[in-house]
């Protein structure tokens, strides 16, 4: 944990996880490929009334890009967004995650925004915490939970179970979790590849599609779909986002198991 923090406390951390300076793969992602599963998710998903204000979490939401891109994009197609939430173990990112708010966002949306810190393994209990709400409060309060390049760390640390249990206990009945993260598949993200020198080692490991889905499961969510996707890179250039884009439905047809992403959406029961 203390190697966790110190990676995502430092100035790096705040150019990588902040939209001047991330890059154009994670730009293009978040208005593209994330943009259509969040709006096909949204729309033929979740399981609560279409003019319901919504209350939406994003665990583990680094400098906030996801979640600020997020919301005036479900707002363009016709929701309702009642509050927003983003945590972040890392004091340095939810400190950017505002700055990045501020600077993005309009003043009537900025005010339904709140970044907290919190552990994804301690989400609940954080989460509270820093809302200044109860536990009992806080549980089934929110309609919409994502979680983007996240929950890798949780199962690293061993606490995979327990931040979905959290995670299913801050969902309302028929409210949707969407998480995103690294395929354990695709080439280049494997350990030995990346670092041929010395053996994977849990700093480095990555879950399979299979193990990031169980635990959402075994949280009593029901799992609506669990697939790898997306070919854009979050580091690439504009040259790099054309050539992957252009290949993605030759490579979807193909290799779509090893494609860049796992996602994984899953439900509360109403």
């Amino acid at each position: 944990m203390d190697v966790y923090l110190a990676e995502y406390s430092s100035e790096d951390a705040v150019r990588r996880y902040t939209s001047r300076t991330a890059g154009r793969g994670i730009d293009y992602l978040l208005k593209h490929d994330y943009a259509t599963v969040y709006v096909t998710a949204m729309n033929k998903m979740l399981r609560v009334p279409r003019d319901t204000p919504l209350r939406v979490l994003e665990f583990g939401c680094g400098g906030g890009m996801n979640i600020i891109t997020l919301v005036p994009l479900l707002e363009r197609n016709g929701w309702v967004i009642e509050r927003a939430y983003g945590t972040d173990f890392s004091d340095t990112l939810i400190r950017a995650a505002n700055r990045e708010a501020q600077a993005s966002l309009t003043q009537a949306q900025c005010s339904k925004f709140r970044f907290t810190v919190a552990r994804n393994e301690q989400l609940a209990n954080d989460l509270a915490a820093g809302s200044a709400m109860s536990r009992n409060d806080i549980a089934g309060y929110f309609h919409v939970i994502v979680g983007v390049n996240t929950f890798r760390y949780c199962h690293r640390l061993g606490k995979q179970r327990e931040c979905a249990h959290d995670v299913a206990e801050l969902l309302a009945p028929g409210g949707l979790c969407i998480n995103i993260d690294m395929n354990r598949a695709f080439p280049a993200f494997k350990s030995k590849l990346r670092n041929r020198s010395k053996p994977a080692t849990i700093e480095t490991y990555l879950p399979t599609l299979r193990e990031y889905t169980v635990p959402f499961e075994e949280a009593g969510l029901e799992v609506l779909k669990s697939e790898n996707f997306c070919w854009v890179p979050h580091s690439a250039g504009p040259a790099l986002v054309t050539a992957c884009r252009l290949a993605a439905p030759v490579l979807d047809l193909v290799a779509k198991p090893f494609a860049m992403r796992s996602l994984v959406i899953s439900r509360k029961r109403t």
